[in-house]
């Protein structure tokens, strides 16, 4: 196996490998460009998920189910604005309400008729969204709903689940790929990381002890498992959550970031049957534009509220942001979940990834490879099996094994070069973790992807990568 890369260093150069050589040859113009970013950005990057052994990929333009990088060559994406292109890109209609917006203007600072419309949808199609509140991002959803449970239970901690991703505040940026026993990432102050209580993700009786101390003012978690499912939850879980919940007076909070809209009209709530007090959204609700919300109980956000604050005597929990319900991202947003709402994009997503899971999976069995790809609704995760679990593609519930099976590869080399494979073959997926598929993925992408995940395979076989 390769080496680790050092910093400032590329541990995966054209003289050691095939499958490297292959992406550099074919990508001159990133390579360009991230050697003027370097001197720029931190590692050259903007999003810490693009840190690519040797460079990452610079894209130029996308269109539907495809994008083009700066070489022209042509890919099918499988990333998908991470997660926030549920329609594909520059989908017509969502391209015609953004360019008309632009010509009315960008910023009002003042109120307008689309943040009306926008919350309106979202209170018809979320089960929990009573009252709205517009934010800029995910993270910044997350960080609004914490803060809210905090003021309505008047109780200091927050208990999330390990390997759930929940932003980049400091209540969530550790527990989540390390620093599983609570201690605080780097400028985080331990007094922060001290309020916050993390479980075992799908540990119904660590969630009981953890709400016996009487200070937990909310719980937060991915409704469909960490990583939007990489990390399973079992049958049941949910609900015993909520039953929970309910006992100790605790706050239920589904953060919706990826899940909201997608997995079905009303996101995990609709799809689980399932209610929380809060939810948090952004991605799919803003149409693939910046944009992310709070949704929930009335009485919680009345927090928000400046007439309800005033009648019950309390200060309220101030709230600004230059760019909430933005008309930019208002009009995106409504285009799409009207889409949503009125047409079968939900189901022609989770059908297409469907078929691509039965591909991938017959793939690994005729090349004999102990692998699996798993997942519910219209997201895919690469089981890579580091522990040489004897298990059959075709056959394999990852439903069935704990949690700790899916602990990440460790293989960073192998990892890295399955990545570089994928993109050389012409696809570009969610790193080389998995795959996310739209409403515009058809059977042609995913006989595509079907192709460019043997060709990944094979590389990767021919480079010793692969031996069993």
């Amino acid at each position: 196996m390769l080496a680790l890369q050092d910093a400032g260093t590329s541990a995966l150069t054209p003289t050691n490998s095939a499958i490297v050589s292959a992406y550099t040859e074919r990508t001159p113009g990133s390579a360009a460009l991230h050697r003027r970013a370097a001197g720029l950005l931190p590692s050259g990057i903007v999003h810490d998920s693009r840190h690519t052994d040797p460079y990452p990929l610079y894209v130029q333009r996308a269109a539907g189910p495809l994008k083009w990088d700066v070489n022209g060559n042509e890919l099918v994406d499988f990333y998908g604005g991470h997660g926030a292109l549920l329609l594909g890109h520059c989908h017509p209609a969502i391209a015609e309400a953004v360019q008309k917006q632009l010509a009315l203007g960008t910023h009002y600072a003042a109120c307008h008729a689309l943040e009306v419309e926008w919350a309106g949808l979202i209170q018809e199609m979320v089960r929990c969204a009573e009252r709205v509140r517009f934010t800029s991002s995910g993270t910044e959803a997350t960080h609004m709903a914490v803060r809210l449970a905090r003021a309505f239970t008047g109780r200091p901690k927050i208990m999330r689940l390990q390997r759930h991703f929940h932003g980049w505040h400091d209540h969530m940026a550790f527990g989540v790929d390390g620093h599983f026993d609570g201690t605080p990432t780097p400028g985080v102050l331990a007094e922060v990381a001290s309020e916050v209580v993390l479980v075992p993700s799908g540990d119904l009786e660590a969630v009981e002890r953890g709400f016996e101390r009487g200070d937990v003012a909310a719980i937060i978690l991915e409704p469909t498992g960490a990583s939007t499912g990489a990390v399973p939850l079992s049958p049941g879980y949910l609900q015993g959550l909520r039953e929970a919940t309910r006992r100790h007076g605790v706050v239920l909070i589904f953060d919706e970031v990826v899940t909201g809209f997608r997995i079905a009209p009303g996101g995990a709530q609709e799809a689980t049957g399932v209610t929380p007090d809060l939810c948090t959204l952004a991605k799919i609700v803003a149409g693939g534009l910046p944009g992310g919300a709070v949704a929930g109980r009335k009485e919680i956000l009345d927090w928000l509220d400046f007439e309800a604050s005033g009648r019950t005597g309390r200060e309220k929990i101030r709230h600004q942001g230059t760019y909430n319900a933005n008309p930019l991202s208002a009009a995106a947003g409504t285009t799409a979940l009207r889409l949503i709402r009125d047409t079968d994009v939900c189901a022609r997503a989770n059908a297409a990834a469907a078929s691509m899971r039965t591909a991938f999976n017959r793939v690994l069995a005729e090349e004999g490879i102990p692998w699996a790809v798993y997942g519910d609704h219209s997201v895919l995760h690469f089981f890579t099996n580091p522990d040489g679990l004897d298990i059959d593609p075709l056959t394999w519930d990852a439903n069935a094994l704990p949690a700790r099976v899916f602990g990440g590869d460790p293989r960073k080399g192998l990892m890295a070069k399955l990545y570089l494979a994928l993109l050389v073959n012409g696809i570009d997926p969610k790193g080389s973790r998995g795959a996310i598929v739209s409403a515009v993925h058809g059977p042609a992408e995913i006989e595509r992807a079907a192709a460019a995940w043997r060709g990944a395979l094979r590389m990767l076989k021919k480079e010793g990568e692969l031996r069993h």
